[in-house]
């Protein structure tokens, strides 16, 4: 399996993984700069050469798979026999430096509803490394020519076309997707947060619309739905940044794209971050 290959089986898998390339050779070294190895937490896939290198770039990779945000790491490696280390010694008599990058798991997002103002955000979340699915009942909202602005997107996008139920696609969706429900009918949008409510594992949960559609639906949601007032609250609506009242889709969407991101910031345990770390390791070759 190539490493590319292997960095999509993580992502397909939503796991995480550390990517792991020789960056420098200077002298003998078991393998040329750009040599690569990917480490997932119990696979890995590739090699650096084997040996103490390797066995050292595996146990701090799974240490950083552990770290919320880690950010990227340089290690170096003396190659030669006056130096101990804890998985042996290798004697090329070069030195190696190798570079650690966390591959994370995405975050995704499901929007219900590719309407006007649903494609408006599907183009604008896009532009972003998350798994974006776009869920609709009309076939004709999602057809190619219609979503044509999204094919050199950064997200992978996962397009479901449901004519009758929409609200199964919520079990089909990946741990801690977050939904926006916007869809064109809104008692299909009443069916959807009463789902999405009793759909365990989602992230955030937001819905467009007024206040009186909110009330309407909260009343449904408790009398009908029997959930109650503390599960009802999972649900945010209105949805976006308060400070922007446009009603324009485009103007919808950037402000509701917004607070989606911030959403995401939030949910970070602390401040990802902003510089390359350099790890040397002495006793390693």
């Amino acid at each position: 399996m190539t490493w590319v290959t292997a960095v999509a089986r993580l992502r397909a898998r939503r796991e995480p993984g550390v990517l792991v390339t020789v960056a420098t050779v200077r002298g003998h070294a078991p393998r040329r700069a750009g040599a690569k190895l990917v480490v997932g937490e119990n696979e890995t896939w590739g090699s650096i050469g084997g040996g103490n290198i390797e066995a050292v770039a595996i146990d701090r990779a799974r240490e950083l798979i552990g770290v919320p945000d880690a950010d990227a790491e340089l290690m170096e490696f003396a190659l030669n026999d006056k130096v101990t280390s804890r998985h042996g010694v290798q004697c090329c008599g070069g030195a190696v430096s190798v570079l650690l990058e966390p591959l994370p798991v995405v975050h995704a997002v499901a929007v219900f509803g590719v309407g006007h103002v649903g494609l408006e955000l599907a183009r604008i979340l896009a532009r972003h490394d998350l798994d974006l699915h776009l869920i609709d009942t009309r076939p004709d909202v999602l057809a190619d020519e219609r979503l044509g602005g999204l094919a050199d997107a950064v997200a992978q996008i996962h397009v479901h076309h449901t004519p009758l139920l929409p609200e199964e696609v919520l079990t089909e969706l990946p741990p801690g997707t977050h939904v926006l429900i916007m869809t064109h009918d809104h008692a299909e949008d009443a069916a959807l947060c009463d789902a999405a409510l009793r759909t365990a594992g989602l992230g955030s949960i937001g819905l467009i619309g007024s206040a009186a559609k909110w009330a309407r639906f909260r009343q449904r949601l408790s009398t009908e739905g029997g959930h109650d007032a503390a599960t009802i609250d999972r649900i945010k609506t209105p949805i976006g940044l308060t400070g922007i009242t446009g009603k324009e889709p485009a103007t919808i969407a950037v402000s509701v794209a917004a607070d989606l991101l911030r959403t995401f910031e939030q949910d970070r345990p602390w401040p990802a971050p902003n510089a390359l770390a350099a790890v040397p390791v002495s006793g390693s070759g």
